[in-house]
C-alpha cells in the first residue's frame, strides 16, 4: 500500500519511528525549522533534500515523493500490464479485479490514470455501460483539465460507443461529431479513431433513421482524402506535429504512441474490417451505396454529390453491400457472426436463396452464433443475450429466405422458433428491433395475430406502452 499522507507525513512518521528528533534529522545541512515546514506540509523538498532525508530515514527517495517503494512500483506496472493482457483475451472480469488492485495501490498518477482508463474498458465489455459512461466521462474531465499530459480523444470515442450501446442517440453522435471534427482539424482521416468513431456514427445515424447524413459520412470514411498508400504511422506521425504546434501536448503525446504501434501493429486493418462492416449492415438496412467504385455508378448524383440512396432491399445495395463484406474477413468472434448474417441477408436480396439458406442452416447447425468463451471463463449475461440475439437474427434472415422462395409454412416454423428465443432476451433496443422485424415477417405469413402481439412486444422492449390500434395496424418504428 501507499505510504500514509503526502510527503511530510511520511517524513513525521519515520522520523518518530526512528526516534529522532528533528534537529537530529536536519543534522548540518538543514535547519530543524526547515523539517518543521517540510512536515507540516508547508514546503516541498527539492530532489536533493528527498534523497538527504531518505537516508537518514532508511528508505528511499521515491517512498518519501510518492509512498511506493520501486519493487512496489514494478509489481504494480507488471500488474497492471497483466490486466490488460486479461482484457485483451477476454477475461473482462479478470481484467477488473487486476486494475482495482492497482488503483488502490498505486500512488503513480500516469498508472492510476492507465489502470482507470482500463477499468472502463473491462467494464464496457462486462455490458455494465453505466459504470463504464461514469467513469469514461470522469477521464474525458481530467483530460479536458489538464490537455499536456492526457488526451481527449480515447475517452471521447469511447463515450461516443458506450452512449450508442445504451441507446443514447443524441449523446452518441453530439459526441462522435466533435471527435471527427477534432480529427480534421489534425488532418488524420485513416487509422484506428477515425474508422471508430466513423463506425460509431454511422450506426447511430442509420438508429435514428438519418439517411442523408449517414449517406455523407459512409462516402467521406471509405474515400478519404488522404493517400491510403503511405503507412498508417506517418498519417499518425503527422497528425501528432500538427497537435504538438497547437501545443495540445496530450494528444501530440497520444498520437506519437500511436504512430510507433502502427508500425508493428496490424489493427488498421481490423478496423478498416470493422468500418466495412457497419457501412454493410447500413446498405442492407436501405441507407446508402458505399462500394469503393460507387462513384462509377449510373446512378443520378443526390444533395451530396454521392449517389442518391437506394432503396431498402434493393440489389444493388445488396451487391455493394456483399463487396464491403469481402473485406472482413480478419474480423472475429461476434463481428465474424454478424458478417456471415449480413452476408446471409444480402443474398437474399439478391435472390441467391440456396447459397443464403445454406449458410444460415449450417451456422445454426454448429451454433456458431458466437466464438466459444475462453476455457477459463464462465458466459456472462450480456455473452448469452449477444448470443441470442444472433441466433434470432439469422433465424429471421432464415425465414426471409423462405418467404421469397415461396414456403411460408417452412417460414412460420423458423419464426416461432424466433420468437420463443427471442424471448429470453432483456428489453431494449436490440430486443426492440428484432420483434419489429419478427412482426412484420408475420405478416408475410399471413399470421396477423402474431405479428401484432411481436409489434407490441416490440414497443415494450424499447419501454413504450402500445394501444391495440396501434399493434394492429402499424410496423412499430423503434
Amino acid at each position: 500500500m501507499p505510504g500514509p499522507g503526502n510527503v511530510g507525513e511520511r517524513v513525521r512518521n519515520l522520523r518518530l519511528t526512528r526516534r529522532l528528533s528533528q534537529a537530529q534529522l536536519a543534522g548540518h545541512d538543514l535547519s530543524d525549522s526547515y523539517i518543521s515546514l517540510i512536515e507540516s506540509g508547508k514546503r516541498t523538498p527539492t530532489p536533493t533534500v528527498l534523497r538527504m532525508l531518505a537516508e537518514r530515514l532508511g528508505c528511499t527517495p521515491e517512498y518519501l515523493a510518492e509512498g511506493v517503494e520501486p519493487e512496489q512500483r514494478a509489481h504494480l506496472e507488471v500488474r497492471e500490464r497483466h490486466a490488460h493482457l486479461a482484457l485483451l483475451s477476454g477475461d473482462a472480469a479478470g481484467a477488473e479485479i487486476g486494475f482495482d488492485e492497482v488503483i488502490s495501490r498505486s500512488d503513480d498518477p500516469d498508472l492510476t490514470s492507465r489502470a482507470r482508463w482500463g477499468r472502463a474498458r473491462a467494464l464496457e465489455e462486462l455490458a455494465r455501460a453505466d459504470e463504464a459512461i461514469a467513469l469514461f466521462e470522469e477521464l474525458r474531465e481530467h483530460a479536458e483539465r489538464d490537455p499536456g499530459r492526457a488526451s481527449w480523444l480515447p475517452p471521447v470515442i469511447a463515450l461516443a460507443r458506450c452512449y450508442h450501446a445504451v441507446g443514447d442517440l443524441g449523446q452518441a453522435v453530439a459526441l462522435g461529431e466533435r471527435a471527427v471534427e477534432r480529427l480534421d482539424r489534425l488532418g488524420l482521416d485513416v487509422g484506428e479513431e477515425y474508422t471508430e468513431v466513423g463506425r460509431i456514427l454511422l450506426l447511430a445515424y442509420v438508429d435514428r433513421s438519418d439517411p442523408a447524413r449517414a449517406h455523407e459520412l459512409g462516402q467521406r470514411l471509405l474515400h478519404p482524402k488522404s493517400d491510403e498508400d503511405e503507412p498508417a504511422s506517418v498519417h499518425y506521425q503527422r497528425a501528432s506535429l500538427r497537435a504538438l504546434e497547437e501545443g495540445a501536448i496530450g494528444d501530440a503525446l497520444y498520437l506519437a504512441d500511436q504512430a510507433l504501434a502502427a508500425r508493428s501493429d496490424q489493427g488498421p486493418a481490423q478496423s478498416r474490417a470493422r468500418l466495412s462492416l457497419a457501412a454493410a449492415k447500413a446498405l442492407l438496412r436501405g441507407v446508402m451505396p458505399f462500394s469503393a467504385d460507387a462513384r462509377h455508378d449510373p446512378m443520378p448524383a443526390g444533395e451530396y454529390g454521392f449517389e442518391r440512396p437506394r432503396p431498402e432491399g434493393s440489389p444493388e445495395s445488396a451487391q455493394e453491400a456483399l463487396k464491403l463484406l469481402q473485406g472482413t474477413a480478419c474480423l472475429d468472434g461476434a463481428e465474424s457472426t454478424e458478417s456471415t448474417i449480413a452476408r446471409a441477408r444480402a443474398l437474399v436480396l439478391i435472390g441467391d436463396l440456396e447459397n443464403a439458406i445454406s449458410t444460415l442452416e449450417q451456422f445454426l447447425d454448429t451454433g456458431s452464433a458466437l466464438a466459444a468463451p475462453q476455457p477459463h471463463s464462465r458466459p456472462s449475461g450480456s455473452d448469452l443475450a449477444s448470443r441470442t440475439q444472433k441466433t434470432v437474427l439469422a433465424r429471421l434472415v432464415l425465414a426471409r429466405a423462405r418467404v421469397a422462395q415461396g414456403e411460408p409454412r417452412a417460414a412460420h416454423v423458423v419464426l416461432r422458433a424466433a420468437a420463443e428465443q427471442l424471448s429470453t432476451m432483456p428489453a431494449g433496443r436490440p430486443a426492440a428491433h428484432l420483434y419489429r422485424e419478427l412482426g412484420e415477417l408475420f405478416e408475410l405469413v399471413r399470421d396477423p395475430a402474431t405479428a401484432a402481439t411481436a409489434y407490441r412486444k416490440a414497443l415494450e422492449a424499447a419501454g413504450l406502452s402500445a394501444s391495440p390500434t396501434t399493434t394492429s395496424n402499424t410496423t412499430a418504428r423503434v
